[in-house]
């Protein structure tokens, strides 16, 4: 497992583009094959609009990346954080560090995203979308993508997370946004006994419900017991699901101004 991670941590940027667009790549087959609805629209728009979102994230990415490098060498060097405190097994010490950043990088701070007026109003693009699909997965307004990526850091400066543990975790959670986000359905078995465990496509969708309480629902992104856990967990017929959001104006879901402009628009209303 050592050399395994070690792998992990040393891929090149090329690499983690690849595991990017082969995740996605996955899921537009997934979409063809086993689609949950027929959303009828101009696929390539959609993605064309998508995929700017997804360069700022890229862009972000990079920027914290950069910061990350010297955390990670101080968190070496210094032995930060919980982990450093115990002599761990390797497989203990990386399943410690997966269920931290799911916890709080992942679901903690997907619930506050939802919680907190001006983190909603950021949040609010992500759920504009009237068509889901694998690429609303990538769907961030930059100040979205930044808050969670400054929650990623703070989690692993805590427990003192290892760059190798942190990449593997990266690279599933990759894998589980696009195949989530993607417009497939799983048989209902199969769906309703992975669950258990896991966050599914079938799940997640009630997430993108244009209404609440389903849209505070199912905030976990890879495991599922944290919304069993903590009681945000809805499971019902995904052919009952409206996306989008109520508040917005469904017509202008892929004009990227209006988008950008939601976090300041004093006219769009929440609850919060």
């Amino acid at each position: 497992m050592e050399n395994f991670l070690q792998v992990i941590a040393e891929a090149s940027p090329l690499f983690k583009l690849g595991w990017m667009f082969s995740c996605l790549f996955f899921a537009w087959m997934l979409e063809a094959a086993i689609p949950l609805v027929f959303h009828g629209y101009k696929k390539i728009r959609h993605v064309a609009v998508n995929s700017v979102f997804l360069l700022s994230d890229l862009a972000i990415n990079v920027l914290v990346g950069l910061a990350a490098v010297g955390i990670f060498y101080w968190i070496e060097s210094s032995s930060v954080g919980l982990l450093n405190l115990f002599e761990l097994p390797i497989w203990a010490e990386l399943l410690i560090a997966i269920i931290a950043l799911d916890l709080i990088a992942q679901y903690g701070t997907h619930y506050l995203l939802h919680k907190v007026k001006w983190m909603w109003k950021l949040h609010m693009i992500h759920h504009s979308d009237t068509h889901v699909d694998a690429t609303t997965g990538t769907r961030h307004h930059p100040g979205d993508y930044f808050v969670r990526e400054m929650f990623s850091l703070a989690t692993i400066v805590l427990f003192g997370i290892p760059i190798a543990s942190y990449m593997f975790y990266r690279f599933c959670t990759i894998f589980f946004t696009y195949i989530t986000h993607a417009n497939i359905q799983f048989p209902d078995w199969l769906d309703s006994l992975l669950s258990i465990v896991f966050i599914t496509p079938n799940m997640h969708k009630f997430h993108h419900h244009f209404e609440r309480p389903w849209t505070d629902s199912n905030f976990g992104n890879i495991f599922s017991f944290w919304d069993r856990m903590f009681g945000t967990m809805v499971y019902d017929d995904p052919k009952k699901i409206k996306y989008g959001l109520d508040v917005l104006d469904d017509s202008l879901d892929e004009n990227i101004g209006y988008q950008l402009q939601i976090p300041i628009d004093k006219r769009i209303k929440t609850d919060y």
